[in-house]
């Protein structure tokens, strides 16, 4: 009966929320969940609940840590790659890609949560990504990143306009059999294929800018979240498997003693 009573009044929850930390604003991640977390075991239900947490006291924990992805990592990045390599020279890969200074700078980052509660998104999820996101210089930063990316989007959008031009142009002349002028020609297709391969650069290029904008809509961008799951590892949830076993257990080892301790008793009194 204790076991069935503990199972259900000490319950815990899991919480994982996935996130991307952009515009380098790793270290501000870590640092802003490190004094979340010290807020939390301090008890400061004052500061949690002006940042919009409801039932704080059930909060038990909030965590970071990175996922480590060491391939999402050097992906196109020249710089990444040859940092990984140079480490790799002096020591032990496997301890480097798990090094708290390395594990940082990965794209994705995992927020652990535990509560002794459910929680719904409104009263955990969304005043946890608002007190993250509450930054006035990253959003300075936010502001200029993505005034750069419409910039680069609208020049590129013009180069491309400019090079289907000029392929129309060459196709024209093609068609017709007639040399223009204001075009300029090789013995060779070496021209035409350049031509070509930037086009293909600058629309991926595009693409790229157009997720960037999609991404860049919050300095800590969750991309996962997932809440409310029961946490049944260890002793949790298992009281009333274990507590019959272990009053058993006492039951047993006091028997052993006691009998124990009569027989001893016992033969004292004979030697006397």
């Amino acid at each position: 009966g204790l076991g069935f009573y503990l199972d259900k009044t000490s319950q815990n929850y899991d919480s994982e929320i996935i996130v991307v930390p952009n515009f380098e604003s790793n270290d501000y991640l870590y640092s802003k969940v490190a004094l979340l977390n010290s807020k939390i075991k301090e008890r400061d239900t004052l500061f949690l609940k002006q940042l919009g947490f409801k039932n704080s006291t059930k909060i038990n924990l909030i965590e970071v840590e990175p996922i480590i992805d060491v391939y999402k990592f050097i992906d196109n990045n020249t710089e990444n790659f040859e940092l990984i390599k140079l480490m790799a020279e002096d020591g032990d890969l496997n301890k480097i890609i798990k090094d708290e200074i390395t594990s940082k700078n990965y794209p994705f980052h995992s927020l652990h949560i535990v509560t002794s509660k459910k929680f719904s998104n409104e009263s955990l999820v969304k005043p946890l990504l608002d007190y993250l996101n509450n930054s006035r210089y990253y959003k300075i930063v936010q502001k200029e990143y993505l005034n750069n990316v419409n910039i680069k989007i609208k020049e590129n959008d013009s180069i491309i306009s400019q090079i289907n031009g000029f392929l129309n142009n060459f196709k024209k002349t093609g068609d017709s059999g007639i040399k223009s002028s204001s075009l300029v020609y090789y013995n060779d297709n070496m021209q035409l294929n350049e031509i070509i391969k930037t086009k293909e650069a600058l629309i991926g290029e595009q693409g790229t800018h157009r997720l960037e904008i999609v991404n860049f809509d919050k300095i800590i961008k969750e991309i996962s979240i997932v809440t409310n799951v029961k946490n049944t590892k260890g002793a949790n949830n298992k009281m009333k498997l274990i507590l019959p076993f272990l009053f058993l257990f006492l039951f047993i080892t006091f028997t052993i003693l006691r009998s124990f301790y009569r027989r001893q008793l016992a033969k004292s009194k004979l030697v006397q």
